[in-house]
């Protein structure tokens, strides 16, 4: 008997400076390798959503952030058959204190770099790419296909 692929849970965080610019992280390992992608992961048993943005921003960057707003929930399913992956990717906006990013796993993630709204990669992983769509609309979800 095969066993049915589930449905995972991953949480990305939007964190922008002063200057208007969000914080970006090229990734380096399992799906979406070489797309920038925001800090983020899974959401884990018995945590809330603002508790894994909150820990993932620090595990991935060192950052203490904040004040979070749900502003995106997305379907990730472009790496089904690639990857038997579907994720459901749940996007906040954190505040940002301020402090430079480190790159605390660089076996996860080449660099942390800060983009301009106006001027970002063309290479965005897919959620992130959702998540800002989601955002530039004035939408919290869209059916994705």
């Amino acid at each position: 008997m095969t066993e049915k692929p589930n449905v995972r849970v991953g949480i990305g965080v939007v964190i922008l400076n002063k200057d208007n610019e969000v914080l970006l992280g090229l990734r380096n390992s399992s799906h979406g390798a070489g797309d920038w992608s925001f800090p983020g992961g899974h959401l884990e048993f018995g945590e809330t959503v603002f508790e894994t943005a909150k820990r993932e921003v620090k595990e991935e960057t060192d950052l203490d952030v904040s004040e979070f707003e749900l502003v995106s929930v997305f379907d990730e399913m472009c790496y089904m058959e690639s990857d038997n992956k579907h994720y459901l990717n749940v996007s906040v906006v954190a505040h940002y204190d301020g402090g430079e990013p480190k790159n605390m796993e660089p076996h996860k993630c080449d660099r942390w770099e800060w983009f301009s709204l106006d001027d970002l990669p063309n290479n965005l992983f897919e959620p992130s790419e959702g998540t800002l769509s989601n955002m530039k609309a004035g939408v919290v979800y869209r059916p994705v296909r």
